[in-house]
């Protein structure tokens, strides 16, 4: 592969450049993009960076690419990577996984004992292990969200009530962890969606288990703050410096929560761990249109569909985090950085 420096590159001025478009597929071709959006509706429970690492698998093994040799392993990884982190709007849970994956099979083609001339194992055989291996991390990765949620649900106590927000199927976890060990709590639940909010998924599932929930919108974060004890959410991606990009409103909880002393606790697979190091909001490579200026010379009728698959995202700096919950047990942010080493180093 070329090159394992990771700095977020500079967004895009405007939307109106499409994203690079993926080769177009054929019955011999094998469509990366189109592959890994198939099997995110398919397995919707499946993390975006698994979903990454199962498509440069399947690659792998795809009778139209399959590699002869090391050169070619690394060069097909390295290309079809780029391709699918450039078809998508917002790269980061993609990139923690082509480079976790892509650090692996650098680290396993080029040991001594992998060579290609006559010494070591064949190389196919050694492609072979490649994937089989892939398969099983793959499988294993998914226990961790289960671990995590037996780790956050410690953080809630009897008459707590915890504040979060998003999709995150780790505090989803962790929050149900909690009812079932008997636990009596109370949670506030910030939903931006435009549907009513006793229809939001999350806020069902949690009152099915008897769980009370109360649905707000971003506006009254604020207000709720005296009535919380925590804020636990989810992430995308956890980023270099410990950091994380997460929902469009993180952000602003955690500052408000910060400012009335309330801990906030993050819920992350390891896998979601990226080399990432932004300096701001804009410096994620993030496409997405947050702040929309118009002038008279707009229809006022305009309206911009919402892609629901590629929702916007923020980026919480890692002084506004107490903790990451993650299936190794509870970091600081400032180990993230450590965590990163282990891996790559």
């Amino acid at each position: 592969m070329a090159s394992h420096s990771r700095t977020a590159s500079k967004p895009e001025s405007s939307l109106s450049t499409p994203p690079p478009e993926p080769p177009a597929s054929s019955g011999s071709d094998f469509n990366i993009h189109e592959t890994y959006t198939s099997l995110l509706r398919a397995q919707p429970s499946l993390t975006k960076p698994l979903a990454a690492i199962s498509v440069l698998i399947s690659l792998l093994s795809h009778p139209a690419h399959t590699p002869s040799t090391i050169s070619e392993t690394l060069s097909l990884l390295s290309a079809h990577s780029e391709i699918l982190t450039g078809s998508v709007r917002n790269p980061i849970a993609v990139k923690a996984g082509t480079d976790l994956w892509g650090r692996y099979v650098v680290g396993v083609l080029q040991a001594p004992s992998n060579g290609t001339k006559g010494q070591g194992e064949e190389f196919s055989a050694v492609l072979r292990r490649v994937i089989e291996n892939g398969k099983v991390f793959v499988e294993r990765a998914k226990e961790a969200r289960q671990i995590i949620a037996r780790t956050a649900k410690g953080f809630i106590q009897d008459g707590s009530t915890v504040l979060t927000a998003g999709k995150s199927r780790c505090v989803s976890a962790a929050l149900l962890a909690a009812a079932e060990k008997g636990l009596q709590f109370r949670v506030i639940y910030v939903d931006d969606s435009p549907l009513p909010r006793k229809e939001n998924e999350m806020i069902r599932e949690l009152r099915r288990k008897s769980i009370p929930v109360a649905g707000i919108g971003p506006s009254a974060v604020a207000y709720s703050l005296s009535a919380i004890n925590l804020v636990m959410v989810g992430a995308e991606g956890v980023l270099e410096n410990g950091g994380i990009v997460a929902g469009l409103g993180t952000y602003q909880m955690a500052i408000l929560a910060r400012s009335k002393g309330k801990p906030v606790h993050v819920l992350a697979e390891s896998h979601k761990f990226v080399r990432v190091f932004p300096m701001g909001q804009e410096d994620l490579g993030v496409r997405q249109r947050v702040l929309d200026f118009r002038g008279l010379d707009k229809s006022e009728g305009e309206v911009h569909e919402k892609n629901e698959e590629e929702e916007a995202v923020d980026y919480t700096p890692p002084e506004l985090i107490t903790s990451l919950v993650t299936e190794a047990g509870v970091l600081t942010p400032s180990a993230v950085s450590e965590e990163l080493i282990k891996i790559w180093y």
